[in-house]
C-alpha cells in the first residue's frame, strides 16, 4: 500500500526537477550582457546627448537610450561567445554564463546577434541614421576587431579603447544629427581614460590573461615598468585634452575646476604606479581613481553646460 504513494511522490519530484531544469536561465542571459560595462556605455552616451544641448523630447531620449543599451548588451554577449574557450580557462571568467554551462554557445550567439540588430534598428529609426551607424560601428569594432586582436597583439587594448569611446558620439548624433567639436573631445577623453584604467586591470590580472593566451602588455612586460609608463603617458595626455572644452569656450569654471583637480589626482595615482614598490597596491589605487574620475568629469561637464550654457 505504501509503494504507490512513494512512487507518485517520486514522479512528482522528477517532474518538478525537470521543469526547473528547462526554465529559462534569465540570470545567465542578464550576465551575458555585462550589465556594468553596458551601463557605463549608456551613461557615457547619455552625457554626449545631454551635453549637446538641443531641444529634445522624451520619445527621442527613450529610443536613444534603449537602442544604446541593446547595442552594448549585444556586443558584450557576442564578445563572450567568441571568447568562451579563453573564459573557461581563466579563473576570473570561469563563472560566466557560457563556460559555466548556464547558456549554450548557440543560444548566446543568437541572443547577441538579436540584441545587436534590435539596438542598431532602434537607433537608426528611433533616433537618426547617424546614431544607428555609430551603434553598428561600436558593435563591429568591439566584436570583429578588438576581440580577435586580444589573442594576437598587445595593442588590442588601444584598439579596444575606440569602440569604448564611441557611445558619447552616439548620444551627440542622436541629439543633433551631427557631431560637433565637443563631441569629438568627449571621444578623445574616453579613449585616453581607458588606457590607464585598463593598464591597472591588466596588471592585477596578468596571470589570468597569460593563462588565457592573451598577449597583453602586462603579460609581455614582466616587470610592469612599460605598463606603468604607458598608463602615465596617457594620463598626461588626458589632462590637456580634458581642458580643451574650457579653452574652446564650450564650458566654464565649473567643469574646468573639476577636470583640473581630478586630472591632477589621476596623475598622482599614475605616477605612484610607475614605482616598483607596492605596484599591486598602486594598481588597485589607480583603478579605483579611474572609476571616480570619469563620472566626476563627465557629469561636471553636463552641469556646466546646463547651468552656464
Amino acid at each position: 500500500m505504501s509503494a504507490k504513494p512513494s512512487n507518485s511522490l517520486s514522479t512528482a519530484s522528477e517532474l518538478i526537477d525537470s521543469s526547473s531544469s528547462k526554465a529559462i536561465p534569465w540570470a545567465g542571459y542578464y550576465e551575458l550582457t555585462k550589465p556594468r560595462l553596458s551601463l557605463l556605455s549608456v551613461i557615457t552616451a547619455l552625457v554626449g546627448y545631454l551635453a549637446a544641448l538641443p531641444s529634445r523630447d522624451l520619445a527621442s531620449l527613450s529610443h536613444f537610450l534603449l537602442g544604446t543599451a541593446l547595442c552594448a548588451a549585444g556586443a558584450a554577449a557576442l564578445n563572450q561567445w567568441l571568447e568562451r574557450e579563453q573564459d573557461s580557462i581563466m579563473e576570473r571568467t570561469q563563472d560566466r554564463p557560457i563556460p559555466s554551462g548556464q547558456i549554450t554557445p548557440q543560444a548566446a550567439l543568437i541572443f547577441g546577434l538579436s540584441l545587436s540588430a534590435l539596438g542598431t534598428a532602434q537607433l537608426y529609426w528611433g533616433a537618426n541614421p547617424l546614431a544607428g551607424f555609430l551603434g553598428a560601428a561600436t558593435i563591429i569594432t568591439y566584436v570583429l576587431i578588438y576581440t580577435p586582436l586580444k589573442r594576437v597583439t598587445r595593442w588590442a587594448t588601444e584598439f579596444g579603447a575606440l569602440p569604448g569611446a564611441i557611445p558619447p558620439l552616439i548620444g551627440w548624433a542622436a541629439a543633433e544629427g551631427s557631431i560637433s567639436s565637443l563631441g569629438w573631445i568627449l571621444f578623445a577623453i574616453l579613449t585616453l581614460w581607458q588606457i590607464p584604467h585598463f593598464m591597472a586591470i591588466a596588471w592585477l590580472y596578468r596571470d589570468d590573461y597569460e593563462k588565457g593566451g592573451f598577449p597583453m602588455l602586462s603579460v609581455v612586460d614582466k616587470s610592469g615598468d612599460r605598463v606603468a609608463r604607458w598608463a602615465l603617458i596617457n594620463t598626461l595626455a588626458l589632462i590637456p585634452i580634458s581642458l580643451l572644452p574650457v579653452a574652446l569656450g564650450h564650458c566654464h569654471w565649473i567643469y574646468g575646476s573639476v577636470a583640473l583637480v581630478f586630472g591632477l589626482w589621476f596623475l598622482q595615482r599614475s605616477v605612484a604606479f610607475t614605482r616598483k614598490e607596492n605596484r599591486e597596491t598602486t594598481a588597485k589605487s589607480l583603478f579605483v581613481n579611474s572609476i571616480i574620475y570619469l563620472p566626476a568629469v563627465l557629469f561636471s561637464l553636463v552641469i556646466d553646460r546646463w547651468i552656464l550654457g
